[in-house]
């Protein structure tokens, strides 16, 4: 026999929250879920169900950042001496002709061999006599540009007139007179233009090494319009250090 209740011991009316309540067979209350509380859940589960998903997928703009690496980062200035000996010229070679490129003589200074200085050569014959071409210590290169004095720096090849001028003018002429940072043709230890002027790097800088950064001649002048720049260097404690700036072109 099915006893019915109408309030639980704790005197709440079953069926103002939609539950009978029945005895069992032990004598144990039995709670069952009428219909209307069948309706509700299927109503709160697709809801809960709802919220669940929208707090683990955020919307673009609340999502935690993601750290990406920069690629835009310079990879940074090469350890020198991880390099061969020749690399090293290369790279000492690479930042004077960019120096001279910019008149940074700063950084030109930088390079200058603390005992000789460096030597600047109108042409291909370099003048290593007390009274030839002119050499300038580092500290004298920082200045160079803004210096006013007029130098003998050597004879103008053909005319044999002397070559006196500031260093501002003899910079435009027979230091920097073609963009040699990016010269078509650049060559270690290896003469590429050649007139009819005896070079004699080796005798004057037998300890030496160089690097040449050249500009063909074109059709118009037969190929005698060439020009080079040759950066001579000298190591000292396993660094290379700039002792001549030679320039050159076709000579009679």
């Amino acid at each position: 026999m099915t006893v019915k209740q109408t309030a639980d011991p704790l005197g709440i009316p079953l069926r103002n929250h939609g539950v009978s309540r029945r005895s069992t067979a032990a004598g144990r209350p039995d709670y069952e879920v009428n219909g209307n509380m069948k309706r509700l859940a299927f109503l709160f589960i697709p809801a809960a169900l709802l919220i669940g998903c929208a707090s683990t997928n955020l919307p673009p703009s609340e999502a935690p950042p993601q750290e990406t690496p920069n690629v835009n980062e310079p990879a940074g200035t090469p350890d020198t001496s991880t390099l061969t000996p020749t690399e090293q010229l290369q790279v000492g070679a690479q930042e004077a002709v960019r120096a001279l490129r910019d008149k940074d003589m700063d950084r030109l200074a930088a390079l200058v061999h603390p005992q000789k200085g460096v030597r600047f050569s109108p042409y291909g014959h370099v003048r290593a006599e007390q009274d030839g071409d002119r050499v300038f210590t580092a500290e004298q290169v920082k200045t160079l540009l803004q210096d006013q004095t007029v130098y003998l720096w050597g004879y103008y090849d053909g005319s044999g007139e002397p070559i006196e001028m500031t260093f501002a003018d003899y910079y435009e002429k027979f230091v920097y007179d073609q963009d040699f940072a990016n010269a078509p043709k650049v060559a270690v230890d290896h003469i590429i233009g050649q007139g009819n002027t005896l070079i004699n790097l080796a005798e004057v800088y037998p300890d030496a090494r160089f690097v040449e950064y050249h500009f063909p001649g074109t059709s118009q002048y037969s190929g005698m319009d060439w020009k080079s720049l040759r950066l001579v260097f000298e190591q000292v404690d396993g660094k290379w250090y700039l002792v001549g700036i030679v320039h050159d072109q076709w000579t009679i």
